[in-house]
Parts: C-alpha cells; structure tokens; sequence
C-alpha cells in the first residue's frame, strides 16, 4: 500500500500542469479499502497543457484501463495508447488534433473534460528559396506551424499580411516579396498581441540596381542622359548633383534609364533608388559641361552690349562685370547672347555662371570713364549755368561742387554737359560722378563768387522748433532771408546786427540736420553751416551713453524696465525707450546692470561734460514739473536733483533735459563700469517717457 501512495505522489510532483477535469469526493486514506470501492473509470486530471502536437498526452486517474477510445476534437478518436494501466493512460497527440474538450470512452459511458486542450505551437523557419532575388518575385518559407503565420517582416519593416500569402500551408507559406524589401534577415509572426516573432537565420539577399555605364559625360545641363547597368527596372528615383531628384524617365526598362537633366544640376555622384530607399552610388562623377566664351568689344561704356558668341551659352545663367555687378542679358541662343553693361560695372573679368552653379571666365572688360576736358566760364554764381566739355559725359550722373553739394544738370550729351551751379557751392574743383561711381576732377578749379554773408556758428547747440537760433557771422545785415529745411521760411525775428541775427525756428521745420538757405537782397543765396533741428539734442560721436533701453550684449531695456511694474519698454520708428504707465512714487523707475552687458562709461575731466536725458510728456499729463529724480552711477545715490527739473509739458514731443555735472561738484575722472546705473524716481506721473541718459561735452 506504501508503494502505491508514493506512485500517486511522484505522478502529482510530475505534472504540476495537469487540468483538472473533475470533481471528486474527498479521498482521506489511500488503504486498500477505499481503492477497491472505486470501481468505474474517474479521470482526475490530463496534461501538459499545452502540449504540442506530436507529444505525449497523459491522463491520470482510476480504473483507466477500462477507457476504450480517447475523442480528440474534432472527433479524432485514439484507440492505441503508448501505457494503459488503471491509473495511467498515455498517447501521442496526433498534428491534426485542435483545441477543445476531450472525450473518454468507458463501459459506464463518456467522460467529457471540463477544460479544453490547448496546444503549444511553435513556428518556426526551416529554410526559404530562393535566397537571392529581385523585389515582386515570390519567395518560399519551409517550417513548421506556418498556417498559423499572420505577417511576413523583411528588414526595415516592411511587413506582408496573411492576404497577400499566395499559398500557405503547415509546412511551407509562399507569398512576393514586396518592392520596398531589402537584404537581410526574414521574420515570421503570429500576428497576436504579444506576437511570437522567429527570425531566420540566413539573410535574404535582394537584387540592387548597377551601374554599367553613364553617357554621354560630360552632358549638357536640359539634354538626355543614358544610364545602362542591371536591374534597372527596380529603379524609382534618380538623384544627381545638387540634390536633383528625378522620378520621371524619358524611358525605363530592365537595362537602360534615359532621363533629362535639369538645367541647374550640379557636377557630382549619380545615385539611383529602387522602393527599399537603399541607394546605389555611380563610381564615376557626372560632369556637366561648360560653355565656351569669346567677347567683343572689350572696352565698352555703361549702358552698352557686349556681344559674346561660343558654344553651349543658352547654359549661361547670369553675367557678372567688374564689381561684381550683374548684367542683363537681351537675347541669347546657342551660339551667341548679348549683355547690357551694368551702370555699376567697373573695369573688371567678365564671368559667366551657369544655372549648375558653374563658372567660365572671360577677358577683362574696360569700363570707359568720361574725359573732363574743359568748363566755362571759369567764374560763376550760384543758380548761373557753366558749360563742360569732354568725351563720354553722357555717363555722367552727378556734378559735385566744392562744399559737397551738387549742381543740376539742365542739358546732357556725350560731349557737353549744361549745369547749374548750386547754392552752398564754394570755389574749388568740380567733380564728375559716373554711373559705376568713378569721380573724375576738373584739372583747374572754378571760382564761386557772390556777396553773401558769412556764418561762423549758432548760439544755440540746435534750433529747437518755436524758439530763437541766434546766427553769428560777418555781414549778416546782407540778409534778406531765412528758408528752413522743408521748404519754410522764417516769419518771426529778433535782434538783427551785422555779427548776429535771432530768428525763431518754425514749429513745422523738417526735423533732422540740415542748412538754412540765405537770400541776400541782391538775391543771392547761400547755406549755413549743418545744423541739428528739433526738440531733442543730437546723439554724437563724442556722446557717452549710460541709458538708451538699447540691445548691448545680453542686455536690453528690459532690464531697465523698473521694481515698481509701474513702467513699460516701447518702440516707435525704430527707436526703444522708456514710458511710466502708473504713477512712481519712491521706486525704482529703472536700472542699468554692468554685468549684463549694459553700456559701462569711464568718463574722464567730467567736469568738462553736461548730464543730459530725453523726456516726453504726451499732452493732457499734469504733474511732470514737481517729479523729483535720484541719478545712481555706479551704486552711489549721492545725485539728488528735486523739483523743477522736468518742464510742465514737452505738448507731446521729445525734448532734451540738462543738468550741469557742477550740481553736484563732479571733477576728475567718472568710473561707471560696475555696479548700478539708473533712476529713483518720485511722483512722477505716467505718460512720462525717457530716453538716453547721457553725458555729452559742453
């Protein structure tokens, strides 16, 4: 009895797998006793589970060797078993057994599991033929479970689903392979959510596109090119030089690709790709040819063609002059093109490029330049007409007199020029300007003469529209007068003397530097000296800025825009400053930080400079004349200046604010490039804008 109990559990530790296919009443001993009470077939359990087919299948249980046929679905039924005995039937699985329940066939009647059989179906890859072929031939995969095979993978995953399986089978699947497939490695799949995917072990190698020849090279950029090789059919796509991807072929067949090429393919590798994208490379470079050139003439002047005949120049693309100036070509063949002469050409290698970004140089062209032979009379007034003689002046665009103005050019032939000498124009030499920028100097000097004053300086470092410019000179009582930038005259004056006049700027002067035009009661007329006009004092060479909200590095009026979120950073007509949007009271209105790039004056005799600030206060702003500002330079906060520094109004527009270094008893030398520079502001009100604090000399 021992020995049989220790049989039961040795089976138990065996198949741990088994299913359980029925219930049985709670067995308490294994005594003989109970063993003799069972006498009908009890079948405890069957396994593995799952089993593959071709395996042994074992049911454990009692009085088995009554069992006379075992039912496999679908209705496959064993009679022959590999061990039957009362508690153990064996058999082998047959390959076309399928999922489901199972039947015992017993004197007593049919014993039917409650749990299906499940089977372990590995698939695998034995082989596959050919191993060597050209994409859309058919392939043929040999294994085992391959009925089983959803999806086919070639490398690069490009996958092939079950419909597309021409034939498929347990034992071998046939199915093309697809255009876009490349060599390597193939895998099969169950296709499940978690798939079981099996690789094969050799590679399959799938047939490439070759070269054999390339003709004719070099080729003319728009004709025909010929490819010759093997497997050119495969071929899709055609790349040239220049990333030229051609996928449209004048004719296609398994050994020969012709195609055109386009007119701006480059020198270089021909690469052809089949579906799979795996390109092949040509050994040799395509090269394109290059257009031969003869030019006449040589010597030529602005304006002028040039005729240039040769071989292949419909390939030119641009003509490029001395100064590398392009010209435009008016008509152009095979054969021969025609090119206007650029106004800006100077004398110079004419070069011709092709749309293949290919170049052919020619021979140096000269630019001819006119010949200032002569002018009368040799004295002039301003608004009188002198004549100039030479050759070539109808390249002539500018006549420029000493004091750098210009004269006005009333009638123009190769060989004369009519000019009117302009106001402001000074003795000296005149110049004649071309089209290609040259200056050609009279070889004697023309003498200007008038009875005009002479303005030595201004008061004032700007006219500042509605208020007075004091004008110092000699003979100024010679004025009759005042014409403003913008064409307006002066209608207001103050004190008049033969060394000074006062004049008030008009409010709708032309803003900007500019002169005033003279007229003398004898009608003369003249030009003062450059002077600035408008609200604001100009920003010079010799201006040193501490604050203009500008980029400088990594730092930008942003980081001027204040603690208080009281101030805001605009821009208008290119210009960025800073405009208080909610009332300042004791906070800071902004901040200029060294470390970030900010700009970092070292000022040196400041005492020799003015502190100076722009400031607008947009109309209808009440306020501004009680604001009150602390100037920080370099984290020192010793520069207090109260109220009455800003005016009531600016009435909308930009004005310059002063204030002397000598306020604070500034002397020596001005280090601001560490620390802090900016602005403590108090009651100030908004729409207040500020701009350029600065030092600029006195």
């Amino acid at each position: 009895m021992q020995t049989k109990f220790k049989k039961y559990i040795n089976r138990g530790l065996l198949f741990l797998t088994l299913a359980s296919v029925t219930i049985l009443p709670m067995v308490t001993s294994c005594d003989k006793e109970d063993e003799n009470e069972i006498s009908g077939v009890v079948l405890e359990s069957f396994g593995p589970m799952p089993i593959a087919r071709g395996a042994e299948l074992v049911f454990i249980g009692y009085n088995l060797n009554q069992v006379s046929a075992v039912v496999l679905p679908s209705n496959i039924e064993v009679t022959s078993f590999n061990e039957k005995t009362s508690d153990l039937l064996t058999l082998t699985i047959p390959q076309d057994a399928v999922e489901g329940l199972i039947t015992l066939k017993t004197p007593q009647g049919d014993i039917t599991t409650k749990t299906p059989i499940t089977y372990s179906e590995p698939i695998s890859i034995d082989n596959f033929s050919p191993v060597s072929l050209k994409a859309g031939q058919e392939i043929t995969i040999s294994g085992d479970y391959l009925n089983l095979v959803k999806e086919i993978i070639f490398t690069d995953r490009i996958a092939v689903g079950d419909t597309a399986f021409t034939s498929q089978s347990r034992k071998e699947l046939k199915l093309v392979v697809p255009q876009e497939a490349q060599t390597g490695k193939i895998a099969i799949s169950n296709g499940a959510e978690e798939p079981i995917i099996i690789y094969s072990s050799a590679e399959l190698t799938v047939t490439l596109p070759a070269f054999a020849t390339i003709s004719p090279n070099p080729v003319k950029a728009g004709s025909s090119l010929t490819i010759t090789g093997t497997n050119l059919d495969l071929v899709k796509q055609i790349v040239l030089g220049g990333d030229k991807t051609i996928a449209e072929f004048v004719s296609h067949s398994e050994t020969t690709i012709e195609l055109s090429v386009p007119e701006d393919t480059q020198d270089g590798k021909i690469t052809m790709f089949p579906a799979s994208m795996v390109g092949v490379e040509s050994s040799e470079d395509l090269i394109l040819v290059l257009p031969t050139v003869a030019v006449s003439p040589t010597t030529v002047k602005n304006g002028q063609e040039i005729t240039v005949t040769g071989t292949d120049l419909d390939l030119v693309d641009k003509v490029l002059f001395g100064g590398d100036t392009e010209g435009n070509i008016a008509s152009a063949t095979e054969t021969e093109i025609k090119v206007v002469v650029p106004d800006a050409a100077v004398t110079g290698t004419v070069r011709f490029t092709t749309k293949a970004q290919k170049e052919v140089s020619g021979p140096e062209i000269t630019i001819i330049d006119p010949v200032f032979s002569s002018f009368s009379p040799d004295e002039s007034k301003a608004n009188n007409t002198i004549t100039i003689e030479g050759t070539d002046l109808d390249l002539v665009v500018d006549v420029k007199f000493a004091g750098e103005v210009s004269g006005v050019i009333e009638s123009q032939t190769e060989t004369q020029l009519q000019v009117t000498v302009p106001v402001g124009a000074s003795s000296g030499l005149i110049q004649l300007i071309t089209k290609n920028g040259n200056l050609i100097a009279s070889s004697s000097e023309i003498t200007i003469t008038a009875n005009l004053p002479e303005i030595t300086g201004f008061s004032e470092p700007k006219g500042t529209p509605g208020e007075i410019l004091t004008i110092e000179g000699s003979n100024l009582l010679l004025i009759k007068e005042l014409i403003f930038p913008g064409d307006v005259k002066a209608t207001a004056y103050g004190v008049k003397t033969d060394e000074m006049v006062q004049v008030y700027v008009p409010i709708d002067v032309e803003k900007g530097y500019g002169n005033i035009t003279i007229i003398t009661y004898e009608g003369e007329q003249g030009l003062s000296p450059d002077l600035f006009i408008g609200g604001t004092d100009p920003i010079t060479d010799e201006t040193i800025i501490v604050m203009d909200f500008e980029q400088h590095g990594g730092h930008d009026g942003y980081w001027d825009s204040g603690w208080s979120g009281n101030t805001e950073i605009l821009e208008e007509n290119g210009n960025i400053f800073l405009r208080v949007n909610g009332a300042l009271d004791g906070w800071i209105l902004n901040c200029n930080h060294q470390a970030n790039g900010a700009p970092a004056p070292v000022i040196n005799n400041v005492e020799d400079y003015v502190l100076k600030f722009d400031i607008r206060i947009e109309e209808g702003i009440t306020g501004a004349e009680n604001a009150q500002l602390q100037f920080v330079f370099a984290d020192q906060w010793n520069y207090w200046y109260g109220a009455g520094l800003l005016p009531a109004t600016t009435s909308g527009d930009w004005i310059t604010v002063s204030v002397p270094v000598s306020t604070w008893g500034l002397t020596g030398t001005f280090d601001l490039s560490s620390g802090t520079n900016g602005l403590y502001g108090g009651v100030i009100p908004a729409g207040v804008s500020l701009d350029n604090l600065r030092f600029d000399p006195k």
